[in-house]
């Protein structure tokens, strides 16, 4: 029964690709009418009337009205909407709040609704669609998923709404669909630990040897549920050999009994593990699964960086972008594998694009989808049904080409995410290109990195902090940081003529095993959710990774004297 709906729903998956493949050919008549009719809904909200939406005609209408407005207008909005009050930002009642990360500052509170939600879901669906004709051509088959995402909330408001991280009221709306996907029983994702939830998501997986994909929001943690995989190897076998789940596990009592009733020993799978386990020295997805079509995981950014060790654990299994989105909205939607270009999301939201030209200006003049230039690079306006008029999250993204007549774009890095000694602004994008090419110069694995400034110099020095993988090696640390010093040059001409000077040379900064580790459960500490964790790579806060070990301080010739 499981096998025939994922199957049914892969014809309707296929069926909202093609959809969409129609109306790319026709983007600016889909973003307009989607646009209207989005104003139409909520011109009678506060908001709507406050900014005269039901007068608003055209598109050109609508960008001379409403303002670029940042997050702090909307704020008392939404305290608001989290108190009960109905009819603020959208015409639909809200059934969920998503809170965000706060990895870069505080928590925003993102509305969710019925129509806002279906907008996500049929987007997610028309990802599905690509990636099932992409893994066909590639004589692959799509099938059951990995996810080891919670389902928790967070809590409720004094209005009974629940809010919590954007995964969870996503996964919880639309259990029925996502259940389907799921190679393990859904109450795994209930688990609240972390480390369980890993654990028996794993392990309930291990019993599907035909299992298809693995998926994840950002790929550090897609390579974190491989280290679960190694760690607990042996735990694995011992409780499909015996039929147990391990009661060293934090697990809650009524989720516990739950799956147990549907778990059984397998000793012939854990037979196989045991023979991987004595052959290879470990598990990994790629011997475990052998039948593994793709990885689902956020392209662009960083990314890059990351998908360097995913060989040793996937070997060339195809990487899927699935879909580019924030709490605020659904951007755009990858059409092929192993493409970091993704097409954007006609019907989730409209759109504008803020030159690099504008970005300084409070009211930028902003482009439409069918303006915007190959080689470009812009900030991405939204406006949806979550009741967010030409909001703009910050994300820099790169117009690639076109698919028909919608723009290709790819994901950068985040407005101010920059590092300056004096003023050659290094981005994220660069620090993470240099260090993916690294890795490959030097064939060295790096655990994770973070560029940050020294404290005492001034200017200020680059300090280039690094962890190596386990196994790793880097004997010559030296070139090491000569090669980053000279990729930087070429990279950002700024920082090649203050090298000149007044910038000092870098340093590099081997911190111990277990060092990223530490910043993760230190991320946690904050609040941010698990599904959530990701590090910046620069990063201009001095006292950042304070309190880590360094091994190994590593200085150029011409700073040796020093």
């Amino acid at each position: 029964m499981a096998n025939l709906v994922l199957s049914l729903l892969t014809v309707v998956a296929s069926r909202a690709k093609a959809n969409f493949v129609r109306q790319t050919r026709q983007t600016a008549k889909v973003q307009e009418r989607f646009l209207l009719e989005l104003i139409q809904a909520h011109r009678n909200t506060e908001l709507g009337r406050k900014y005269k939406l039901g007068e608003i005609k055209t598109v050109e209408q609508f960008r001379e009205q409403i303002p670029i407005l940042p997050y702090s207008i909307y704020e008392p909005y939404l305290e608001r909407i989290a108190q009960g009050e109905q009819n603020i930002l959208t015409a639909d009642r809200v059934v969920y709040i998503t809170l965000t990360s706060g990895s870069m500052g505080k928590k925003k509170m993102i509305p969710t609704t019925r129509r806002s939600q279906n907008a996500f879901r049929r987007a997610t669906l028309t990802s599905l669609g690509f990636l099932s004709e992409a893994l066909q051509l590639k004589g692959l088959q799509f099938g059951k998923l990995l996810v080891t995402n919670s389902t928790e909330v967070w809590g409720h408001t004094s209005a009974g709404i629940p809010y919590g991280p954007g995964s969870a009221g996503f996964l919880r709306m639309d259990n029925f669909l996502y259940k389907q996907f799921f190679a393990h029983p859904y109450e795994t994702l209930q688990v609240v630990d972390n480390p369980a939830r890993h654990y028996v998501c794993l392990l309930f997986a291990l019993r599907e040897p035909l299992m298809r994909g693995m998926i994840a929001n950002f790929p550090m943690l897609i390579l974190r549920t491989c280290n679960y995989l190694e760690k607990y190897a042996e735990d694995f076998i011992q409780d499909l050999e015996s039929g147990t789940i391990a009661d060293w596990l934090i697990l809650e009592p009524e989720i516990r009994l739950k799956l147990e009733q549907q778990w059984t020993a397998n000793p012939i799978r854990a037979n196989q593990l045991k023979e991987i386990l004595k052959s290879e020295g470990r598990l990994t997805p790629q011997k475990v699964w052998p039948n593994l079509s793709f990885v689902a995981s956020a392209r662009g950014g960083t990314s890059d960086f990351y998908f360097e060790r995913f060989p040793s654990y996937f070997g060339d299994t195809p990487i899927f972008g699935a879909v580019f989105s924030s709490a605020e909205g659904m951007f755009s939607i990858y059409h092929d594998v192993n493409n970091d270009g993704s097409v954007l999301a006609l019907e989730s939201g409209f759109f504008e694009f803020i030159p690099e030209d504008q970005w300084e200006v409070e009211q930028p003049k902003t482009l439409l989808a069918t303006e915007v230039k190959p080689g470009e690079r812009y900030r991405i306006l939204t406006t949806t049904y979550g009741g967010f008029y030409r909001y703009d999250i910050g994300d820099v993204i790169e117009v690639i080409g076109f698919y028909e007549q919608a723009p290709v774009i790819v994901f950068r890095h985040r407005q101010g995410g920059l590092i300056s000694s004096t003023t050659e602004k290094t981005t994220e994008a660069h620090a993470t290109q240099i260090m993916q090419s690294l890795q490959q110069e030097f064939k060295v694995p790096l655990e994770d990195f973070c560029i940050t400034l020294s404290e005492n110099d001034f200017p200020a020095r680059y300090l280039v902090n690094i962890e190596l993988a386990p196994g790793g090696n880097l004997s010559n640390s030296q070139d090491f940081l000569a090669s980053f010093d000279r990729k930087l040059q070429e990279q950002n001409s700024t920082y090649e003529l203050n090298r000149r000077a007044p910038t000092p040379p870098p340093r590099l900064r081997i911190l111990a095993p277990g060092s990223f580790a530490i910043l993760c459960q230190r991320q946690l500490q904050k609040g941010i959710p698990d599904s959530q964790l990701k590090f910046p790579h620069i990063s201009e806060d001095r006292q950042f990774l304070a309190g880590l070990l360094v091994e190994e301080e590593v200085r150029l010739p011409e700073d040796l004297g020093n």
